[in-house]
Order: structure tokens, then C-alpha cells, then sequence
């Protein structure tokens, strides 16, 4: 930017302060009304905190060498900067914010840092996972919309570990994509597959955000699941997992992402399934129904809970496209 095309403020003996209202103030230039209010949050919440804590010089040099670490460690097939987002609560807290859910619609969870895009397309009753030490189960869905009608032509990307708890990323000599897949739902909303039952494992705790969770004194594990994705233009983006009841790390998920409607159990597969789906008798059986939300109820629902959280905070805002800005008229 040429600096005599800038309308840059007299700014100077700036002080604790007055050091945020100019910094917001030279920020605010921006053709862009929601990056200002954006920047005007952020720099307002960021030096209170510094005020708050009196945050010393050594402490903001750690949180940056910190931060360095979490970037450093970041690769295409693991992205530490998510976990770090899952386990400050973050992750969950904006999926819910702008994802919001009507009474008995799907929850969301979190997307977690090992979604790959190399999933492979499967027709229904593929095997999604070829690991032999797993314990085979028979997966069936149906997708409907909030009124109960069949939902179909949904995108479903669908991944899970192996049976001792890793993506197939994290290993360095895999020869291609396992545990993972991507269908779509039939005419009815059905569709089905084959896998393993989940198992719980632990994020990966060797890097940065390992460090700071053994420092919090928290451990790094998370209960079984199954991770899920839906797309279909019209409905809202829905990032979900199924989680089994009675895992011990239930209540204590090191990413937040259990929810009650989300818990499901597995039972053991009769005659009629067996022979049906092709599977042997007594094998594990997990049965679940997902409710997409469309986008105009999305929208509108965001839009009522933005204006009532922003109007109980006493700010008076506006919608543009969707997002609130400063209502300065």
C-alpha cells in the first residue's frame, strides 16, 4: 500500500490506556463492515485480557513461541491449530453458533484435525475399513428432513480410526485411504455400510498441545466414535459423530464433542439383518436416524439467536449477509 494513500490518524504517547481505542480506531478504515466490528472485538477482548492478567513480557513470549510450535508441528495431514481450537472449547462453541440445531434435529460435534478429502466412493454395504484386528459392525442410516421426509442425494462423508486408534494419515506407509469413505443416500434417505466398532484413543499429545494439556492436568483421550459429514445443497452443512454409550471417557472428552442425542449402542445383528445384510449372526448393529435442517431454517434461526445474544450483551447490531455489524443508524 503506497503510505500516502493511507488516511492513517494522528496517533502518538499512547498508554494503557488509550492504546486500545486508537488501535481500534486505525482499524476501522476498512471498506468492510463485519472485518471492523471483527477487529474491534478481538483487539477489545485481547487487551483486556492483557489488563486483566497483567500479562507479563515472558508469559505473551511463551503463548507466541507456543503458537510458533503449534504452526511448526502443522502438516497437511494434521493440523494442530484445530486440536488446539478442539481443546480450548473453541471448535465446538462456533460449529454451534453458526450451525444452530431446532429441537430433534442432529446435533454437530467436532470436524477434528484428521478429516481427510482422499476418501474413496463407496456404493451401500461397502467395507469401509479393511482392518482385520477390528471387530466388524453393520452400519444403518436413514436421513430425513425436519418435517420426517426422506432426504436423498445427501453427500455423506464418513471416517473413523483403526482398531488400535489411528487414522490411516497418521501412518507414514499407508499406501492409500482406509476407515474412511463417501456415499450417498438412496431414494428412501438410506444408507448403509460395513466397519469396525470404534474404539477410544487419545489426540495426538506429542506435540505443543500435548505439553499444555499435560500441564492443565487433562488428559488427552476421547471416547469411541464415528465421524460423519453431510452435504446437500438446500440443507445446512452438518458435521457430526456418533459417540458409544457407556465409553469411560463419556463425560470427559478431551475435545468436548459428546452430546446426549449423539450416544448410540450397538446390538447384535438376527436372522433377518444377518441374512438381509449380508453379515453373520450376532455381529455387532448400529441403527441411526439423522435429521438435517434446511438452510432457511438455519439462516433464520441464526439470525434470531445472534440478535437476542448481541441485544443481551447491549449491542445494538445489524445483519449483513447474515453476520452482525454495528447498527449505527
Amino acid at each position: 500500500m503506497d503510505p500516502s494513500k493511507a488516511k492513517v490518524p494522528p496517533m502518538k504517547d499512547l498508554t494503557i490506556d488509550n492504546i486500545t481505542e486508537n488501535t481500534i480506531r486505525i482499524n476501522s478504515q476498512s471498506s468492510d463492515p463485519r472485518l471492523t466490528y471483527v477487529l474491534e472485538r478481538l483487539v477489545t477482548h485481547l487487551h483486556d485480557f492483557a489488563r486483566e492478567t497483567r500479562l507479563s513480557t515472558k508469559e505473551w513470549m511463551a503463548a507466541l513461541e507456543f503458537l510458533t510450535a503449534v504452526g511448526q508441528i502443522s502438516s497437511d495431514v494434521r493440523q494442530e491449530f484445530i486440536l488446539l481450537s478442539d481443546i480450548l472449547g473453541l471448535s465446538l462453541l462456533v460449529d454451534s453458533i453458526d450451525h444452530p440445531k431446532p429441537a430433534r434435529s442432529t446435533e454437530g460435534s467436532v470436524l477434528g484435525p484428521f478429516h481427510s478429502h482422499e476418501a474413496e466412493d463407496m456404493a451401500h454395504g461397502d467395507a469401509m475399513s479393511h482392518d482385520a484386528q477390528g471387530e466388524p459392525c453393520l452400519v444403518l442410516c436413514t436421513i430425513k428432513d425436519s418435517h420426517g421426509k426422506p432426504v436423498p442425494d445427501v453427500k455423506i462423508d464418513i471416517w473413523e480410526t483403526d482398531s488400535s486408534g489411528h487414522y490411516d494419515v497418521q501412518y507414514a506407509d499407508r499406501e492409500g485411504p482406509d476407515g474412511r469413505c463417501v456415499m450417498k443416500s438412496d431414494q428412501d434417505g438410506n444408507f448403509w455400510f460395513k466397519a469396525i466398532k470404534p474404539v477410544s484413543y487419545p489426540i495426538p499429545h506429542d506435540g505443543p498441545v500435548g505439553k499444555l494439556l499435560e500441564k492443565l492436568q487433562r488428559h488427552p483421550f476421547r471416547p469411541a466414535h464415528m465421524h460423519f459429514m453431510f452435504e446437500r445443497p438446500g440443507y445446512d452443512h452438518l458435521i457430526t459423530a456418533l459417540y458409544t454409550r457407556g465409553d469411560p471417557y463419556e463425560t470427559s472428552d478431551a475435545v468436548f464433542g459428546v452430546k446426549e442425542s449423539l450416544l448410540v449402542e450397538f446390538h447384535p445383528a438376527d436372522k433377518m439383518i444377518a441374512k438381509e445384510y449380508d453379515v453373520k449372526i450376532g455381529s455387532a448393529v448400529l441403527e441411526h436416524d439423522f435429521v438435517l435442517v434446511s438452510d432457511i431454517e438455519a439462516s433464520d434461526l441464526r439470525d434470531e439467536r445472534s440478535k437476542k445474544a448481541l441485544a443481551d450483551l447491549g449491542r445494538k447490531v445489524k445483519l449483513v449477509h447474515g453476520l452482525p455489524v454495528p447498527d449505527v443508524d
